[in-house]
């Protein structure tokens, strides 16, 4: 049996669907009901009761969850949900798997691998390398585990999604959209759809364990232009948008908590961002969809609606 926590996220349904086509059992956990083809059950992850219940009995464990986009409640809310959970899983001899972010790599000139190092330009960047090297000084002990990274996410469904928000969401209903930082800039993006599958093979394949591993990733390299261009073209809509320099996220800050904790993260839209998942790809033979291909089904989740 394999636990996720946090199969309410963006990546967990998909994570369960490529488990249970595994045959692998499946208990999900999360703070409210989340019925689907999993056992599941209700809990805080800041419990550390409630994740030991959820863990019991799990060959291996997924840690998914996603909490509010506050630097403060990410200091204070990280550190407890690694330790309760890196606790239940050394308890029963669990693996651990993490999604992570690129957070702690901060600003990166050239591609994204898992050699570069941590080096977080943001509060929210520093929790994350902060709770990592506690996942990696666990490994150190014993634990089995590794790290999953993926560049930003889009696709069908991906509800929080910047892409999805910015681009997808706007078109769909008619507006114009709007692009984080310079629209001339490179910004990878990882396909929700591919990201399932992904875990489970981290999660079954004992040569992941002990690394860290980018999720498959289109390498193809288009900037915010190309992708509000193209995904005009697959609603049928003119191409119009806006773009969001640092400056004016930091005024709409004033007002808007969300604009606030998204302007330190801006960097990542003003330079290029480029994220490379080819250890993954030659290790597991596990290729990522195409842009074209991920953008058409996205597109037509939206029409679906």
């Amino acid at each position: 049996m394999h636990t996720i926590i946090g199969i309410n996220g963006t990546t967990g349904p998909g994570l369960a669907r490529a488990l249970r086509q595994r045959k692998i059992p499946v208990r999900g956990m999360s703070r409210r009901p989340y019925p689907g083809d999993w056992e599941h059950m209700q809990g805080d992850v800041l419990n550390p009761a409630d994740v030991l219940a959820a863990t019991d009995g799990a060959e291996v464990v997924y840690l998914l969850v996603g909490i509010q986009y506050d630097a403060g409640i990410w200091q204070r809310d990280w550190p407890v949900i690694m330790e309760n959970v890196i606790r239940a899983c050394e308890a029963y001899g669990s693996k651990l798997v993490f999604m992570d972010n690129v957070y702690p790599y901060g600003l990166v000139k050239g591609p994204m691998t898992e050699d570069t190092p941590m080096n977080p330009r943001s509060k929210k960047g520093q929790v994350r390398m902060q709770v990592d090297r506690m996942l990696l000084d666990a490994m150190d002990r014993g634990l089995r585990g590794c790290i999953a990274r993926a560049a930003d996410f889009y696709g069908p469904g991906c509800t929080t999604g910047v892409l999805n928000a910015t681009v997808f969401d706007r078109y769909a209903a008619g507006k114009s959209a709007f692009l984080m930082g310079r629209a001339d800039k490179v910004h990878t993006y990882t396909y929700t759809e591919d990201i399932g599958p992904a875990l489970a093979i981290l999660g079954t394949d004992a040569r992941a364990d002990g690394q860290v591993w980018h999720l498959p990733t289109s390498p193809e390299q288009w900037t915010g232009h190309d992708w509000a261009v193209a995904v005009a073209k697959a609603f049928g809509v003119a191409s119009k948008y806006q773009t969001t320099p640092t400056f004016l996220l930091r005024v709409l800050g004033l007002f808007n908590p969300l604009m606030r904790e998204m302007a330190e993260m801006n960097y990542q839209f003003t330079e290029e961002y480029i994220f490379s998942s080819d250890k993954f790809e030659k290790t597991f033979g596990m290729k990522p969809t195409p842009i074209a291909e991920g953008l058409a089904e996205t597109v037509a989740s939206y029409k679906r609606k």
